[in-house]
């Protein structure tokens, strides 16, 4: 009974060190695959004017439209006009005002001020 533990029988499987390693390694590269499929793709609207004329939306107006997502999402789900995010922008520079807006509504002053009561 060499190599088997106390109060396992002669006929138990012995467990293989290399099937938890391929297990582990088969799902890493399926939660990478997802992930990777989750990525977007180009934005055909960056650096593109609005329809009304006015040319792409940058920083400030991502900031704005990040500190006001909650409402605008509620709105967006009951009209076709209005969308949470304007593709319409300046690339990056919108991007990083859009994500800090919301990380000051959810994670900011108002995040903070719950934490601590």
């Amino acid at each position: 009974m060499a190599g088997r533990r106390s109060g396992e029988s002669a006929d138990a499987p012995v467990a293989r060190p290399w099937v938890r390693g391929a297990t582990t390694a088969a799902v890493v590269v399926v939660a990478l695959a997802l992930l990777g499929a989750c990525a977007a793709g180009p934005n055909p609207g960056v650096d593109t004017s609005t329809i009304g004329g006015h040319g792409p939306y940058g920083f400030w107006w991502g900031l704005w439209q990040g500190m006001i997502l909650p409402v605008t999402f509620v709105v967006s789900l009951f009209t076709d006009s209005v969308s949470v995010y304007e593709v319409h922008n300046n690339g990056n520079w919108y991007d990083v005002g859009f994500v800090l807006g919301i990380s000051l509504v959810f994670g900011g002053p108002l995040g903070a001020r719950r934490a601590r009561h």
